[in-house]
């Protein structure tokens, strides 16, 4: 079974995550946990959360890393480092919204991926972002193994994770993002009832 470990500091952005968790973890060949630096920690929408594991105790042969925003990833505490860095070397697939892109700006992680988050304004005074590819303004971006959104951007965000995990076809994919996009009744005039097939 494929393994996704979802990061989330406290006051983590529920929203954020709830697509791309609830398809995942619908599926019998893949699991979703959570993993943050406290065993238990609130969202910004008050949701109380007992998270499966602190970091620094992960397992080690997890299938893909999503970095949850929120307002907390001004955070320096330098376990959250050697996390990612050793994702990012191991090639392991990443997805990172919000202020999860920040850190990951303020870190270095962007420099050699074409990327996209809140603004890239916001990062002119960090010294280890110096990226060799390009800002790009959407909603996400898709490059190698990373995939970053903005904080508005969750359906979108889902849609690449999705793609670049192979979780199902391409045209899979997008009809289940249509659907969350454009709502039930959209998606049978485009694609006809799913429960008359």
């Amino acid at each position: 079974m494929k393994k996704a470990l979802f990061l989330i500091l406290d006051e983590y952005a529920d929203w954020e995550g709830a697509y791309l968790s609830s398809a995942l973890n619908q599926r019998e060949d893949w699991s979703v946990n959570t993993i943050s630096l406290d065993g238990s920690i609130n969202s910004i929408g008050g949701f109380k959360t007992s998270v499966n594991y602190i970091i620094g105790a992960e397992p080690k042969d997890f299938d893909l890393l999503v970095m949850i925003g929120g307002n907390s990833w001004g955070n320096d505490n330098k376990k959250l480092l050697p996390l990612i860095k050793t994702t990012f070397q191991n090639n392991i697939p990443i997805g990172a919204i919000c202020g999860a892109v920040d850190f990951l700006a303020k870190n270095g992680f962007l420099n050699d991926h074409n990327h996209t988050g809140n603004s890239a304004y916001i990062w002119n005074d960090y010294e280890n972002y110096n990226p060799k590819g390009s800002f790009l303004e959407e909603q996400a971006v898709k490059d190698k193994k990373l995939v970053t959104a903005n904080g508005t951007a969750a359906i979108e965000f889902t849609q690449l994770v999705l793609e670049l995990i192979e979780f199902d076809t391409p045209e899979n994919v997008k009809k289940m993002m249509y659907m969350n996009k454009h709502g039930f009744y959209n998606y049978c005039e485009k694609y006809g009832n799913p429960f008359l097939a």
